[in-house]
């Protein structure tokens, strides 16, 4: 071992050991050890910057763009409405999003099938009070075993693919994997459906500054068209649309007639209705209900804010109508919430009062001033959704198309998902603002950081020194324990090199391995192939467990809780599959 190769070493242990500590942020860490990498000299100051802008890097942010916008647009969630309602624990939402995650990780890349679930798992735990934590990794999880099945499913089988024609000339076929991958993928399934309870259940995300606003409910009004789904149904079966999160207050019937809300009164066309909920259920519910929100449609360029009313502000003591708020401002009151008091006349005739907090819709370039000039506070950290009227396929529409062209080896991946998050900002899915608000940007931080020192290990022939140490210690193992060690070493490598990089340094080793056995090459290219996709040790090895670790709240200590046994799974299962399907001598 050369000075280089124990100083990278060094390092990369000292990093790890920093992670597991836990003590310090894990993006201060990255950036520590990155500097240290500089200081050594282990890192060329030209290339310490390279790992922000490697593909994976660009991948991670993307997908969470991608995964806002698909929750934002609601339509995996129309997808999933009819099932939702049965998920009320951790003990049957697990199998239902694992299961989803693993079947379209077997036809598109795993990275693009975690972020279509994502937004399901983490409105399910908000709804239902499960922790993340207990959804996320094992999403994560199903997500790369869900790859092994087909050659599309995850980059190290096309790798190796590749490799393969260097090797013999001719590729493996797209479903070469699967009698191997499928069946590594049944048992994780099961595995994942009860070994969620090893997780640890409070691990929360880290809390968005809008958790502090602790708001009664908003009170908002909506017309009720005659083609409405909800015209001549019951109060009940309306309300039943968001499983409890509206509330029906008054109805207002030919503009001046009041009715209470009972759950037998039938609702009918041109009915006015008075809504209370938060932001979120009321903009799903008038969405789903086919309502029309108060006020009149501002534009493509409309803006929705949420602020307060100061004691110095000129609304105080008068009503919408009477500051003819729509005509002097293109300004439409949304949603009002009163902490202490609720709502019960129509929007319009409600008087202000001072710390009202309200939600405004009005044209985007105008709104800070308007707001100034009525002296309205606004809650710039709170993204309020209310009346936008913005859902639709579009995000999922966008992300099928990209997954399409990577399937058919159009583009690559980094770029399809690069070109999904610019279309869903030109179709106006989301906003700028809105899509910077959806990266977790520690997390690009840690990846960007420590790629260079990964590299590191390469670049000072670390790699090839473990190769080296590999081909002496099963020079005299028998074939089957050979295909172990390579398994092994591949699994151990993929998150310090990560999945494609183990791929391209081991896949050669293990052919000149199996060659030097007199053995087929075929077992030991798979051994590689399923041992690079399957890191559930450590956040960085696979973007779907970077992905997960900020909405997660994870720690890096808390891969292993899950991930060390579904490791000894796929060891368990995966040699004997292999030496099965891919016999290891030569006929």
């Amino acid at each position: 071992m050369t000075f280089d190769q124990g100083l990278a070493f060094g390092l990369l242990g000292a990093t790890i050991t920093a992670f597991v500590w836990g003590r310090l942020p894990y993006d201060l860490v990255a950036l520590t050890a990155l500097a240290a990498g500089i200081g050594l000299g282990l890192v060329p100051a030209d290339k310490a910057f390279s790992g922000f802008s490697d593909d994976v890097v660009v991948i991670v942010g993307c997908a969470l763009v991608l995964s806002a916008a698909i929750a934002r647009s609601g339509a995996v969630e129309t997808l999933m409405r009819p099932v939702m309602p049965h998920l009320r624990t951790a003990r049957t939402q697990v199998p239902a999003l694992v299961g989803g995650v693993l079947m379209l990780s077997m036809v598109t890349k795993n990275v693009g099938a975690l972020a279509i679930f994502m937004p399901i798992a983490l409105q399910l735990a908000r709804r239902t009070g499960t922790a993340p934590s207990s959804l996320l990794m094992p999403m994560a999880f199903a997500s790369l075993i869900g790859g092994l099945v087909t050659l599309v499913g995850t980059s190290p089988n096309v790798i190796v693919s590749k490799i393969r024609v260097d090797l013999v000339g001719k590729p493996f076929g797209m479903f070469d994997y699967t009698p191997v991958g499928l069946s590594i993928a049944m048992a994780g399934f099961v595995f994942l459906s009860l070994g969620w309870r090893l997780l640890p259940r409070d691990r929360r995300a880290a809390a968005a500054l809008d958790a502090a606003f602790t708001l009664e409910s908003y009170t908002t009004e909506a017309r009720l068209p005659a083609g409405s789904p909800v015209a001549g149904r019951t109060i009940g079966e309306a309300e039943a649309l968001d499983e409890g999160g509206v509330r029906i207050a008054t109805v207002v019937r030919e503009r001046f007639r009041r009715y209470p809300a009972t759950a037998d009164f039938r609702l009918a066309g041109d009915d006015i209705l008075l809504l209370r909920g938060e932001p979120g259920d009321l903009e799903r519910f008038v969405v789903r209900a086919g309502l029309e929100l108060a006020g009149r449609e501002t534009g493509g360029d409309a803006a929705v804010v949420e602020g307060v009313v100061t004691a110095e502000s000129d609304l105080v003591g008068h009503t919408p109508s009477q500051l003819d708020l729509q005509g002097r401002h293109a300004l439409d009151v949304l949603a009002v919430s009163r902490r202490g008091r609720r709502i019960e006349g129509r929007l319009a005739a409600t008087r202000f009062r001072a710390g009202d907090v309200v939600v405004m819709r009005g044209p985007a370039a105008a709104l800070p001033e308007t707001l100034g000039t009525l002296r309205v506070l606004p809650l710039a950290s709170r993204a309020i959704a209310l009346g936008r009227n913005d859902r639709s396929w579009w995000p999922v529409l966008v992300l099928i198309g990209a997954m399409g062209l990577v399937a058919a080896h159009v583009i690559p991946v980094a770029v399809a998902f690069f070109g999904a998050v610019v279309a869903i900002l030109l179709l106006r899915s989301m906003t700028p603002h809105e899509a910077y608000g959806a990266v977790e940007w520690p997390v690009l931080i840690l990846l960007g950081a420590l790629i260079p020192i990964s590299e590191a290990i390469n670049t000072t022939g670390g790699a090839d020194l473990i190769a080296g140490w590999l081909t002496r210690a099963v020079q005299n193992l028998s074939p089957t324990s050979a295909l172990a060690s390579t398994l092994v070493l591949a699994m151990a490598v993929t998150p310090f090199l990560n999945n494609a990089a183990t791929v391209l340094v081991m896949g050669p080793i293990a052919a000149r391995l199996a060659e030097r056995l007199g053995l087929n090459a075929d077992p030991f290219l798979m051994a590689v192939a399923l041992g690079a996709a399957c890191d559930f040790l450590t956040p960085i090895g696979h973007q779907c467990n970077t992905l997960v670790m900020g909405p997660g709240g994870y720690r890096f200590g808390d891969y292993a809780r899950l991930g060390l046994p579904m490791s000894i799974l796929v060891l368990t299962l995966g040699v004997p599959l292999i030496a099965l399907f891919w016999p290891l001598h030569p006929a």
